[in-house]
């Protein structure tokens, strides 16, 4: 490891329970609360942490957790530092028990990343156009790298999972990794999914695990394998070639069971059994594994019939990669030329973090979110891409001069939002473009949970696809994997007043501008309202 370079996993486990009370922290959660978001958010300030909770302060979470039960996760949103500084937030049941069998042990596992460079340089080299020779160093299973790396001149530790034949274990599992959606896997043990994202699943057994970046994945193992030793496993995925590629990541960590007979050689003196894993390029295990989810809903979702019936707002939103000229001009050279540099989109337009004022408090109070003499403009999200093309054409990833993409690159820079009637019913299809990438997109919207309809490859047919929208039993997520070369469907009801981050959870696509800021109106009583800001909100700073 690099002299005097620091490299930390700060993750710590939170649990509440559900049942209408507030969680009070003093940490950095986010969960559906807009002023305690905009506080250490993106949201306002040139850089992401520009109004974040300052050194040697602190700032109290209010929260509520109602209507939530499962994993979530909390996260810094300062440059790239949610890289090692996150932890994981378990909400159980506070009366009743889970629509499952209760498992005798609950284990937090989080995927996460190890880096050995600059986080702030590596998000700054992104949000300026994109450097794809900023890798991490290595992966790791609960900040352990396993024995697959040396990076102190030895063989890592691995995580161990000490288990009881015949005993149940719920694996929380976390994406927590900048890059990377991951396939999970446990030699010689099945798994049964039953919940993402704080929202309970039918649950379904599957021997692999594809978890999106940002996303949470509950599963049971149960011990029920041959007394041994066993290989858990994550394996970075990425689409192929020619996207560019980074180096296959994987981690190990162990599965160990408290009764290996004495005399069992192969199991004592022999590494544990490992997975066979996908293929680090296999898109269409993590397509049906995602397909694979839907709802469980004890007693009901109240929003579930709104949803199935009106709809009041659609969106169609390409998510892709484009370019802009250098020094703000506005006619350049593309196609991989110094005169332009590369930038994510949604719809052609790369998002623009607010220059002057936080975009909840320019509403609140009034002000300009950019000002000055030719400053970014502010606009409103658009509902299409300005034009239609094959948005799923492999000819588009080549980044060559004078390439089939060359006369789709450019794109522009506004800070984007969209405004929505409180109660108001929206649906959002997410379609993945092949504009100089090919790789899927794990959108994820703060402030709400949104039901996942359908999802297919290729372009989204508004005529032919809706017939495939699951309206009986959808999953509620927060996070998205919207396929490569294909899209998602979703709806949610705006039904949380204030102003919420839609981002692309990869952090380059994010850090490039793949974002936008939904706006929900108040509703018609106290209880829908926005209230003040807290006294003790941090002030943003340059």
């Amino acid at each position: 490891m690099a002299a005097g370079l620091v490299v930390f996993f700060f993750a710590v486990l939170f649990s509440a329970a559900a049942g209408g009370d507030a969680a009070v922290v003093e940490h950095t959660f986010v969960v559906n609360q807009a002023w305690r978001e905009a506080a250490a958010d993106v949201l306002g300030g040139r850089r992401r942490g520009d109004n974040a909770i300052q050194p040697n302060t602190t700032f109290t979470y209010r929260f509520d957790v109602s209507g939530q039960e499962g994993t979530l996760w909390w996260h810094s949103h300062v440059s790239a530092l949610r890289a090692t500084l996150h932890g994981i937030i378990v909400i159980r049941p506070r009366s009743g028990s889970y629509p499952f069998p209760k498992p005798d042990v609950e284990v937090p596992v989080i995927i996460g990343e190890w880096w050995q460079r600059d986080l702030v340089k590596v998000d700054k080299n992104f949000s300026i156009g994109g450097s794809f020779d900023d890798n991490p160093a290595a992966i790791a299973i609960n900040g352990k790298l396993g024995d697959l790396y040396n990076c102190s001149g030895v063989a890592e530790d691995n995580f161990v999972l000490d288990v009881e034949p015949g005993k149940t274990y719920m694996l929380r599992l976390v994406n927590a990794a900048l890059f990377s959606e991951y396939y999970f896997k446990v030699a010689g043990h099945k798994l049964t999914v039953v919940g993402a994202d704080a929202n309970y699943l039918k649950p379904f057994t599957t021997d692999v695990i594809a978890v999106a970046a940002g996303e949470t994945i509950d599963v049971l193992m149960v011990a029920d394998a041959p007394p041994c030793r066993y290989y858990m496993a994550a394996l970075a995925h990425q689409p192929p070639v020619p996207d560019p590629q980074i180096p296959v990541f994987v981690s190990r960590g162990v599965v160990q069971y408290s009764n290996i007979p004495k005399d069992a050689k192969n199991c004592t003196e022999k590494s544990p059994l490992m997975p066979v894993m996908p293929d680090q390029h296999d898109t269409i295990t993590t397509f049906y594994f995602h397909g694979n989810l839907t709802g469980l809903q004890p007693g009901g979702n109240p929003l579930l019939p709104q949803v199935r019936g009106r709809v009041d707002e659609h969106l169609f939103l390409t998510l892709g990669k484009g370019s802009m000229c250098t020094n703000n001009k506005t006619s350049c050279k593309r196609g991989g030329n110094p005169e332009s540099f590369e930038v994510a989109y949604i719809n052609n337009v790369s998002f623009h973090l607010p220059d002057t004022t936080a975009v909840l408090q320019a509403r609140y109070y009034g002000g300009k979110l950019n000002g000055g003499r030719g400053a970014v403009p502010v606009q409103d999200l658009p509902s299409r891409p300005p034009r239609a093309f094959n948005f799923t054409d492999p000819a588009l990833i080549p980044v060559v001069p004078g390439g089939k993409m060359e006369e789709l690159e450019p794109t522009r820079k506004a800070t984007m939002t969209r405004r929505f009637a409180y109660n108001a019913t929206v649906e959002v299809v997410f379609q993945s473009t092949a504009t100089m990438q090919s790789d899927s997109n794990p959108m994820h919207l703060h402030g709400h949970d949104f039901f996942v309809l359908a999802q297919g490859h290729g372009n989204y047919d508004a005529t032919k696809d809706v017939r495939s929208y699951n309206l009986v039993d959808p999953p509620m997520k927060n996070t998205v994997q919207v396929p490569r070369l294909g899209w998602a469907a979703i709806r949610f009801v705006a039904d949380n007043p204030g102003a919420w981050f839609l981002h692309c959870h990869f952090e380059f696509h994010m850090a490039m501008g793949m974002a936008a800021v939904f706006e929900v109106d108040n509703g018609p009583t106290l209880e829908t309202t926005l209230p003040p800001p807290p006294s003790d909100l941090p002030k943003c700073t340059r």
